[in-house]
Order: structure tokens, then C-alpha cells, then sequence
């Protein structure tokens, strides 16, 4: 069984599960991500939002292969390239932290370490660029595996700590210390987040 990790690029993008493939509800702000998919191609805005910030930034997401078939995915980014991240109650996300906005393991290949790899590569991609830490949004009230946000619950399991309270979407950082501790803790907190959940309750971007 071969397994390989590639950035998410233009080219590869349809790789993503379809539903994910048009999700644009991180990438646009709550007015124009409805315009969008009222317009009926929410693909595109897809496409243009990772074009710019490949442009911009840089990489923005790792898809894993096995065998040839895309079997999970990551999408991350700094705050002033995720529109969606100011609507929240809790925002804005500290200027000094990347937001993981979305994370996918398709069920059948989950529980075989394709989490770890994802977040491998995350890691030393973020590294080299001195991101001081990690911030993401948590659901206290998630009960839907199709949500974009993340469950509040599982996030703190892994590490991460509420920097900013709410009765139901809080926001919670992990600091990285150094490069060390983004392999240490972060492979351990997202791999647990990525492989532990049962199938039915994968994270799955709507």
C-alpha cells in the first residue's frame, strides 16, 4: 500500500469529496458564501480562494493518497485569509496563529495513521514559517458530523485551551513552542482528533 502527501493545489482540488470540493463556507463571509451558492457554483470560489492564497501565503492544505486515492485532508490558513473566521462570536484569531479551518478523514481509511501524516506535514510546512501557534473554532453543542466546526469537546481532549469562552463557540489555542513541540504535540492532538472519532462521527466539511 502506497500513501504520499501532496499540497492542495489547483490541479488537485476535485480530489476533495464533492461536498467539500464546493464547501465554501470557511474561504467567503456568511453574505457572499450564500450568494455563492445561490449563483450555483460555489466550486469556483473554491478555486479562487485558493489560488490567492496560494498566491499570497502560500500552502493551505495537504491531501493524502493511498494508492492513488485521495483518502483525507487538511485546510489551514492564517486568519486574514479566512473571511468566515470574523463571524464568529469569539473571533478575531490572534494575529500570531494559523487557523485550522477544516480537517477530513474519509471512514474507510480512518484509524491508519493517515492523520499523523497529514499533520506531519502541516507541521513542517508551518515550522519553517515560525507560526508561534494554532487556533481553531469549537462547537460545544456539535452534533452533526456533516458541521464544518470542529467539536469543542475533542479539541480540548487533544490540548487545546479556551482563550476565549462562549456558550457555544468558543475559541481554543495550542501553543508551539518550538519545532519540537509542533511534532510532539500537535501530531498527538490532531492525530487523536483525525483517527480516534468513530466513522459516523468524522469530521466532514458541509
Amino acid at each position: 500500500m502506497s500513501r504520499r502527501l501532496a499540497n492542495v493545489t489547483l490541479d488537485n482540488l476535485d480530489d476533495l469529496p464533492y461536498r467539500c470540493r464546493r464547501c465554501v463556507f470557511w474561504e467567503l463571509d456568511p453574505v457572499n458564501g450564500n450568494r455563492a451558492i445561490e449563483a450555483g457554483d460555489p466550486g469556483l470560489e473554491k478555486e479562487a480562494w485558493i489560488s490567492s492564497t496560494l498566491l499570497e501565503w502560500g500552502s493551505c492544505g495537504k491531501i493524502v493518497y493511498v494508492d492513488g486515492v485521495a483518502a483525507g485532508f487538511v485546510l489551514y490558513a492564517p486568519p486574514h485569509h479566512v473571511p468566515r473566521s470574523i463571524a464568529f462570536p469569539t473571533s478575531p484569531v490572534s494575529a500570531d496563529a494559523v487557523l485550522l479551518m477544516t480537517a477530513h478523514i474519509i471512514p474507510e481509511f480512518s484509524g491508519g495513521g493517515l492523520g499523523r501524516m497529514l499533520v506531519q506535514g502541516v507541521a513542517k510546512d508551518l515550522t519553517r514559517r515560525g507560526v508561534r501557534a494554532i487556533e481553531a473554532f469549537g462547537d460545544l453543542k456539535w452534533e452533526q458530523p456533516g458541521a464544518c466546526v470542529m467539536p469543542a469537546d475533542y479539541l480540548l481532549s487533544v490540548g487545546f485551551k479556551t482563550v476565549r469562552p462562549h456558550l457555544r463557540f468558543p475559541r481554543l489555542r495550542l501553543e508551539l513552542k518550538s519545532a519540537v513541540s509542533w511534532r510532539e504535540d500537535v501530531e498527538v492532538a490532531l492525530e487523536r482528533l483525525l483517527g480516534s472519532m468513530s466513522p459516523e462521527r468524522a469530521l466532514r466539511p458541509v
